[in-house]
């Protein structure tokens, strides 16, 4: 399932991106945030139930990359699908407004998870040890590091792409930054 963007040729702020945001039908590693302290298992039917709610929801990150921030919008999800045990996203990083992020994904890296947001969310007995999730509505998405994802075999990856390619920083010899010239020129206002 997936929302078309239309195509546009070397956008400064769109870097393709996919991933796995979650496994459905397995339990969680680690307790997600605002599990209470249990463990979740998102079942395939109600992620099927969801799908549409993924498409156009937000990505979203904090610096530390270690927890969810809904304020802080790194980009957008534009596909979603279940593929065998593991629901796949796709979308767009917001590159020129997010340069450390997504040099921090260097394609093929895959060294950082996924997590989901949710609302609306039914749990079949709030009293099991594993919370099994019957019925979500997703609301957004976050990039973590790897030990602080609930389920850490998610992954997101940077797509090779046409489109802009950040600028890399340099470092004086006293570790202050120096920003790499863009071989595009900036827009005069």
């Amino acid at each position: 399932m997936a929302i078309e963007m239309p195509a546009v040729s070397r956008h400064p702020n769109r870097q393709p991106f996919r991933g796995v945001l979650t496994l459905v039908d397995a339990p969680s590693t680690r307790p997600p945030a605002g599990a209470r302290g249990h463990r979740v298992l998102l079942s395939r039917a109600a992620a099927e139930r969801a799908l549409a709610s993924l498409l156009g929801m937000g990505l979203d990150y904090t610096p530390s990359l270690d927890g969810h921030d809904a304020r802080r919008k790194v980009g957008i999800i534009t596909s979603a699908e279940i593929v065998n045990g593991s629901l796949e996203v796709s979308g767009y990083l917001f590159a020129r407004d997010f340069p450390e992020l997504v040099r921090e994904l260097s394609p093929g890296g895959r060294r950082l998870a996924m997590s989901y947001e949710i609302a609306d969310a039914r749990v079949a007995d709030v009293r099991a040890s594993i919370w099994v999730l019957t019925d979500v509505t997703f609301t957004g998405a976050a990039i973590l590091r790897r030990e602080k994802a609930a389920y850490p075999e998610t992954w997101i990856e940077l797509e090779a792409s046409t489109e802009y390619r950040v600028p890399s920083t340099e470092r004086t010899p006293q570790g202050q930054r120096l920003r790499a010239k863009s071989q595009r020129p900036k827009a005069s206002s």
